[in-house]
């Protein structure tokens, strides 16, 4: 009687261990730098932007396997004319290791004001850098 209990408790344990075992996923993941630009190929870098430029985010994405994903949230914090915090838009990315860029554009001036991208690395709010229009 003694050895069934020690049998079903060790089972037990090595199904709980597999169980978590699924459900744990570890990612070698970083972002190891983001830096806004005036341009795609993120040369022209900036934190102030003219009414009329089109807003890149260049991310720096290191030792992720090809299924890691990024998320862009474009936020206009103090802006004219707007509600404060207002989202602009977010934009969703999967890819591996190397440089991602993200664009904001709008078919008129920006309004002037403070400015910020969000960048999620795996769901989880990674790197935020601030801008503004003048």
């Amino acid at each position: 009687m003694k050895k069934n209990r020690v049998q079903i408790l060790i089972a037990a344990l090595v199904l709980l261990l597999v169980t978590l075992a699924c459900e744990f996923s570890a990612s070698t993941a970083k972002i190891q730098e983001v830096w806004l630009s005036t341009d795609e190929a993120g040369e022209q870098r900036t934190t102030t932007f003219a009414p009329d430029a089109v807003f890149y985010a260049q991310v720096d994405l290191r030792n992720a396997p090809d299924d890691t994903s990024l998320k862009a949230v474009w936020t206009a914090v103090e802006v004219e004319g707007a509600e404060p915090n207002l989202v602009l838009a977010e934009t969703d990315f999967t890819s591996g290791s190397g440089t991602v860029t993200f664009n904001l554009k709008n078919d008129q001036l920006w309004p002037a004001g403070k400015y910020r991208v969000e960048i999620y690395l795996n769901g989880k709010l990674d790197k935020t850098v601030d801008f503004e229009v003048q």
